[in-house]
C-alpha cells in the first residue's frame, strides 16, 4: 500500500491525539510520548508499505490504516498495557473532533436506502477472498425492522495484529464500535461474538434509537 494518500492523511489527523493519549491515559511524560510517536511513525510506514493495495470499492481501507497506526504505537510502548487501558487509550486517541464529526455525518445516513444498498454491495464484494487484510461481511436486516446486523466472518484487523504479535490488543479496537455508534446518535450497538475472542464471527448489530 502506498503511504501517500489516506495513510499519510490519517497520520496527520490522528498523530496528536494518539500522542496526547499516551500521557492522558497511560501516564507517559511529554518526552517519552514524543519519542514513542517518533518511532511509531517509522513503524507505521513500514506496516503500510507491506500491506497490499485495496481494491476500488473496498470500504474497509480506513479500518486497516487505523489498525496500522494503533499497532505502531503499541509496538513502541515499553510494555503493553492491560486490555482495559488499551481500550481507553484507543478510544481517546481516535475520538478527536474530526472523528466525532465523521460519526455524526455517518449517522445521518444510517438506515437509509443508500446505507442498505451499500451494505448489500459489501456483502457481495467479499474483499477478504482476495485480500487477507480486508473483511468479508454478511448483511442481516432484523425481521422486525428495528435495524440490522453486519456479520463478519473474516477480519483484517485480526490478520494484521496476529502477525504483529498484538493478539491481546485486538479487543481494544473492537470496543470502538460501541463508541462510534453512540457518537453517530441514531443507533444502539449490540454484539454477542467477536472473532478476536474465539467466536464464530463478529456480529455488529445496529438497533434504531
Amino acid at each position: 500500500m502506498n503511504y501517500n494518500g489516506m495513510p499519510a492523511g490519517m497520520w496527520l489527523i490522528f498523530k496528536n491525539s494518539f500522542t496526547k493519549a499516551l500521557k492522558d491515559v497511560l501516564g507517559y511524560d511529554d518526552t517519552q510520548a514524543k519519542q514513542i510517536a517518533k518511532k511509531a511513525k517509522i513503524r507505521y510506514k513500514q506496516i503500510i508499505n507491506k500491506l497490499p493495495e485495496f481494491e476500488k470499492g473496498d470500504r474497509f481501507k480506513m479500518n486497516i490504516v487505523s489498525c496500522a497506526m494503533f499497532s505502531s504505537f503499541c509496538l513502541n510502548m515499553d510494555k503493553l498495557p492491560s486490555t482495559e487501558k488499551l481500550t481507553e487509550y484507543y478510544r481517546k486517541a481516535m475520538m478527536n473532533k474530526g472523528m466525532r464529526w465523521f460519526c455524526r455525518q455517518s449517522g445521518k445516513n444510517k438506515f437509509t436506502q443508500k446505507d442498505i444498498q451499500s451494505m448489500k454491495q459489501t456483502t457481495a464484494f467479499k474483499a477478504a477472498d482476495r485480500n487477507p487484510y480486508s473483511w468479508n461481511m454478511e448483511f442481516l436486516p432484523y425481521k422486525d425492522g428495528s435495524g440490522y446486523e453486519a456479520r463478519f466472518t473474516r477480519c483484517g484487523i485480526c490478520t494484521l495484529m496476529n502477525e504483529l504479535g498484538l493478539k491481546d490488543a485486538i479487543p481494544a479496537m473492537c470496543q470502538l464500535d460501541y463508541t462510534m455508534s453512540e457518537a453517530g446518535g441514531v443507533s444502539n450497538f449490540v454484539r454477542e461474538y467477536t472473532l478476536a475472542s474465539g467466536g464464530p464471527y463478529c456480529d455488529c448489530g445496529y438497533k434504531k434509537k
